[in-house]
């Protein structure tokens, strides 16, 4: 089994009188994350919340039913906890009159678990995102010649546990993710009519990756007004398909205040959208999807250690770009990403003057894995 760093960092946050919840995408792992932590803890209580029974444990009426029901347990593991109706309100009558019990939970999505957890569970919880596999985690698990000789299947189907390690059928088993799961949320949450049209705004991101995406452009190829379109962006971000980076523009007059560009959280998620799962030697798109993993194994490293950061990409209103900046307490980082290892790279001049102290890094197929592996 491939070991997730999640759980590591797990234990560095437990007995702290919080509740540890887990959001990410379905089918990343969360419930292998609980039963392998149930499998490894005494005396656990454990709630699948896709059960009517599971759902009905939350049904108390008083301090007594809740000391009654979960008094004598060390650790609470809730999964798919979005199936519980004010189930934030519920945790926090837990948390406040059983400090010793630790509470873990997972949701599929931030959708519906975090907005029916934020305001009761203010300052009673630590938040992780699960993702697909990392970089690291595949390291530690195959080794750097695997990694190496994998690139080609992670930019095509991505990193979804099973889609990575089932490798005889990858395309049918992201396919199967990509249409039963995707859009399952938001579908169940916010009773959303048209899912094609959903998909269809997908699409339209999927064929700009690397792009400034305009709002008013993309409601008019799908057939929607702005608002909407920028309500399903923001759906679809907290159900992790996609993420936005905006702008960054800070000392310099030319730089763009207001522009966004979307990346895939998963390379497979993104080619089963347009239907392309073809070998990279003849794509023509074999940049985008390294600059999208890339991006994405970046996020996921930082996301992965806990760190306090921003992403960004840079430009100009005379075109000079900057693929990622990367703010970590102050510092910033910048990375150009080329498919060609051969191509020359040469960082903009007035961004190494406009920002001197910024580190500078350019990623090819010769060094990505040095430098990520290694966190710089």
């Amino acid at each position: 089994m491939i070991s997730r760093t999640i759980i590591p960092n797990l234990s560095k946050y437990m007995h702290k009188n919080r509740a540890i919840i887990i959001y990410g995408a379905r089918r990343t792992g969360k419930t292998t994350i609980l039963n392998t932590l149930a499998d490894s803890l005494n005396n656990i209580h454990y709630i699948n919340c896709d059960l009517i029974d599971g759902q009905e444990s939350f049904n108390f009426r008083n301090v007594g039913e809740i000391k009654l029901r979960f008094g004598r347990y060390s650790y609470l593991l809730i999964d798919e906890a979005q199936r519980v109706r004010d189930i934030g309100i519920k945790l926090k009558s837990i948390i406040d009159n059983l400090s010793d019990l630790q509470i873990i939970v997972t949701g599929s999505s931030a959708l519906e678990l975090s907005n029916s957890m934020i305001e009761p569970l203010t300052g009673r919880k630590f938040e992780f995102i699960l993702t697909p596999l990392s970089l690291e985690e595949l390291y530690e698990y195959e080794g750097i010649d695997a990694v190496e000789s994998g690139l080609q299947q992670r930019l095509i189907y991505g990193s979804y546990p099973e889609v990575y390690l089932e490798k005889t059928m990858p395309e049918e088993i992201i396919k199967e993710i990509a249409g039963s799961y995707l859009f399952k949320d938001m579908l169940i949450y916010q009773e959303i009519k048209r899912p094609e049209l959903l998909r269809k705004l997908l699409i339209s991101l999927a064929l700009q990756i690397g792009n400034e995406v305009s709002t008013t452009e993309l409601a008019n190829i799908v057939g929607l007004d702005r608002k909407t379109v920028e309500k399903y962006l923001s759906l679809m971000e907290q159900s992790y398909i996609i993420y936005r980076l905006g702008s960054f523009k800070k000392n310099l007059r030319n730089e763009l205040k207001r522009a966004n560009k979307y990346y895939f959280w998963d390379n497979g998620i993104r080619n089963s959208l347009i239907n392309n799962f073809n070998r990279l030697e003849i794509r023509d798109d074999a940049g985008a999807l390294w600059e999208n993993y890339l991006i994405t194994e970046r996020r996921k490293m930082m996301l992965n250690k806990r760190a306090s950061f921003e992403h960004y990409f840079w430009r100009t209103t005379t075109q000079q770009e900057i693929d990622l900046i990367e703010v970590e307490n102050g510092e910033i980082s910048a990375y150009e990403i080329k498919w060609n290892s051969r191509k020359k790279v040469k960082f903009p001049l007035a961004f190494t003057k406009g920002y001197e102290q910024a580190k500078t890094y350019i990623l090819n197929r010769e060094n990505y894995l040095d430098i990520m592996l290694k966190g710089h």
